[in-house]
């Protein structure tokens, strides 16, 4: 998922978002454990989205943006 896109949610939203990212980035290691990934490149951005929608979190956690900014 895209930054700007991200920014554009509420802290609540994006909390929603982490949760099922981290869903997904497990059952992407789950599958390529079980050699059921046909493309492992699916984990890295997936880690990469899960970590850009914690840096947004934090972001606003810290007041360094605010929700009137990411609209």
């Amino acid at each position: 998922m895209k930054a700007h896109d991200l920014r554009s949610m509420g802290l609540e939203e994006l909390q929603e978002q982490v949760r099922d990212m981290r869903t997904e980035v497990f059952n992407l290691r789950f599958r390529k454990a079980a050699h059921q990934l046909e493309n492992p490149l699916k984990i890295r951005d997936a880690r990469r989205s899960l970590a850009r929608a914690l840096t947004l979190i934090r972001e606003k956690e810290l007041g360094l943006i605010t929700d009137e900014e990411g609209s």
